[in-house]
């Protein structure tokens, strides 16, 4: 029993195969870590003191992610950090630059870098409903604070099903998203444009400290594919595939959340929720478009793929929500390109379209990711192609994203490489046709009636 939490020895010993066989793992550790209180009118003194919080507050999340690596046995991929989304941080400014708001991003980069932990996330901007005078600035400076940071990630949410969608800013954010590339395409893999953020995500690029959150809290995000992969039975009917995904999901979680509060309370602070999404990496056995495939598709992006990722992503769902009361974030299945080689493969077989990926992202946990794109891509495509799935998150009422990746001198079927757990994969043919007027018009599309929820 651990932080009453009650394991048979059945459950240990499945989860001991989990770890040895299938690549079960603890994807990541993330700290939140809330930096309102560094906000001042200085530029330099909120810098300096948003570098010695972090510092303190995580200067013992490797140590205590080792010794919890160490004590259970399951390996943690990343430890990140999650802060305050830094817009808010600028908006107590007195007359500030650009300048000021790339040094700030610098001194949490660095920060992260000596504490030791893979990214920081929270230059962060939420403008669903507007923009305040932070939230100009670090939209101005998103493009030279990725270049300049090794670690950083940023989220841009732009859309809610409370608010609909600012198009304005969707505009926008397709130019900074053709502005990074230009300035270094790959640090487009650490820039997300979403709708309906979740506040305690622990997965990048997307993660940042929500107002809900405790000052200090622990999220873990818990992936398992070749796990999930295990339960899929040859001569099972769909329910039989859903009803033994929901089981090993159940026990994926009860691993992930058994690691976190250990984590938790090494460190004196709260744990918040368990993230239970299949996120793949390159790595065999590690993908979710080979769940998919060894559930009777030929091939991931054939007719059929949308209803069986439904049908995948609801069971890891059911199973998480029976394991813990502490389920949150993304939960669900990741489908990104370049990190999921089966995915890639789909796209070099002809069978994945930008078009079909788009259909599967309104039922997967998040949306477009990891997509690489012709260098000549506009900004009004790219706008386009955020706006498409700002929509499908708002009428759905569920979270979407777009993490695209405009590589400067490729074209369609060109194959590039970002790199470790980011991956590779052939760049994606999109439409030619422009929706430049459209996303000109400007202004907000309501939110749907749905929104009105009270």
């Amino acid at each position: 029993m651990v932080s009453g939490m009650i394991y048979t020895e059945e459950e240990v010993l499945e989860t001991l195969r989990m770890l040895e066989v299938e690549n079960l793992d603890v994807r990541t550790v993330t700290l939140g870590v809330d930096l309102g209180g560094c906000a001042s009118r200085d530029p330099e003194r909120t810098r300096e003191s948003a570098r010695e919080l972090l510092i303190e507050a995580a200067s013992g999340l490797v140590n205590e992610s080792d010794a919890a690596e160490m004590r259970y046995g399951v390996p943690i991929v990343n430890r990140r950090i999650a802060v305050t989304p830094l817009s808010e941080v600028m908006e107590a400014w007195s007359d500030p630059s650009v300048d000021d708001a790339v040094a700030l991003a610098e001194a949490v980069d660095s920060a992260a870098s000596e504490v030791g932990v893979d990214f920081i996330g929270g230059f962060t901007a939420q403008v669903e409903k507007g923009f305040s005078s932070g939230d100009e600035l670090l939209f101005r400076a998103v493009p030279r604070a990725l270049e300049a940071t090794e670690r950083l990630c940023s989220s841009l949410n732009v859309a809610s099903t409370a608010s609909g969608v600012n198009v304005d800013a969707v505009s926008r954010a397709g130019d900074v998203v053709k502005e990074v590339s230009e300035l270094d395409w790959t640090a487009c893999a650490r820039l997300v444009v979403f709708a309906n953020a979740p506040q305690d995500n622990p997965f990048m690029a997307g993660a940042f400290h929500g107002h809900a959150e405790p000052s200090t809290v622990i999220n873990v995000g818990v992936s398992g594919p070749g796990t999930i992969m295990s339960a899929i039975g040859e001569d099972a009917s769909l329910q039989g595939m859903a009803e033994s995904v929901k089981r090993t999901a159940f026990k994926i979680t009860r691993a992930g959340e058994l690691v976190g509060r250990e984590v938790a309370k090494g460190l004196g602070v709260e744990f918040g929720i368990v993230d239970l999404s299949l996120a793949p990496t390159p790595a065999a056995g590690d993908s979710v478009a080979e769940i998919l495939e060894a559930m009777g598709l030929e091939s991931v992006g054939c007719p059929g793929s949308t209803a069986a990722l439904a049908l995948l992503t609801d069971a890891v769902k059911r199973g998480g929500a029976m394991a813990s009361s502490s389920v949150g974030g993304l939960s669900g299945s990741f489908i990104p390109v370049s990190e999921d080689s089966g995915m890639a493969r789909a796209v070099e077989r002809g069978v994945l379209s930008v078009e079909k990926l788009e259909a599967m992202t309104s039922v997967c946990s998040v949306g477009l990711d990891m997509v690489p794109l012709p260098g000549d891509t506009s900004p009004d495509t790219l706008s386009g192609i955020i706006a498409d799935e700002c929509a499908i998150g708002v009428v759905n009422g569920k979270t979407t994203a777009a993490r695209l990746i405009p590589v400067p001198g490729r074209e369609p079927g060109d194959r590039v490489e970002v790199g470790g757990l980011l991956g590779g994969a052939p760049v994606m043919e999109v439409a030619h046709a422009s929706p430049g007027k459209f996303v000109g018009r400007g202004g907000r599309i309501p939110a749907p009636l749905k929104g009105l929820g009270n």
